[in-house]
């Protein structure tokens, strides 16, 4: 059996993606990954919609390109100030992610996590600040997720910018009202290599001990 240690550290953002076809029960036991995962209350306030039609991930397609071109613009910039090294990798992956919104609809899969906010336990609703626990109910069923698809061999990202048009999504694929869209992962087999080692900062600088801002040992 696949280390998680292992799954976790090599779970790179795959853009690149061929069309062959996921068996159901490997899409079943990502699925039932998802599923395990904990949510406030246990309530379980998500649902995925699994898209499959061509119909219906065009549909998707047609909202995530405009959306990555316009984000992408200012990615670029960011790119420029970059040191030379960083910048270099950072251009790579925008031409990933180029290949991604022009080939999304080629995805054989398209996860589309969604959300009902009535049954999510919102904790932070009333602090003056952006409310952010209500998606913890939902993105660790999205990491459940992603790790049993590489697990299983299968590439994977998650976005979010589908959220700029989230009315037309709901609308591509009949979402109820008072219902919101967090999260969309396109799967499939990878085209080459796939995934691989990442690079992440340490828990060294991530964590801290007892207090903010304490060294972690």
């Amino acid at each position: 059996m696949n280390d998680i240690y292992q799954m976790m550290s090599t779970l790179r953002a795959v853009r690149r993606l061929r069309s062959d076809p996921i068996p159901d029960d490997v899409l079943d036991r990502v699925l039932q990954a998802a599923a395990w995962a904990p949510t406030g209350g246990n309530m379980q306030p998500w649902r995925v919609v699994v898209v499959r039609s061509a119909e219906r991930k065009q549909a998707l397609a047609d909202v995530y390109r405009p959306a990555w071109y316009s984000y992408a613009k200012g990615y670029d910039a960011r790119i420029e100030a970059l040191p030379s090294e960083e910048a270099e990798k950072a251009r790579r992956n925008r031409i990933a992610g180029d290949y991604l919104a022009d080939h999304i609809q080629e995805a054989p899969v398209i996860l589309m996590f969604v959300a009902d906010p009535k049954m999510m336990a919102i904790t932070d609703a009333k602090l003056d600040r952006i409310s952010m626990v209500g998606g913890g109910s939902v993105y660790t069923a999205i990491q459940n997720a992603m790790l049993a698809a590489r697990t299983e061999g299968l590439g994977c990202v998650l976005t979010t910018l589908h959220c700029l048009a989230e009315d037309e999504v709901k609308a591509a694929l009949q979402i109820p009202e008072g219902w919101a869209t967090l999260g969309m992962v396109p799967l499939g087999y990878p085209i080459g290599k796939g995934h691989g080692p990442i690079s992440r900062q340490p828990a060294s600088i991530l964590a801290y001990d007892d207090v903010f801002g304490a060294v972690w040992r």
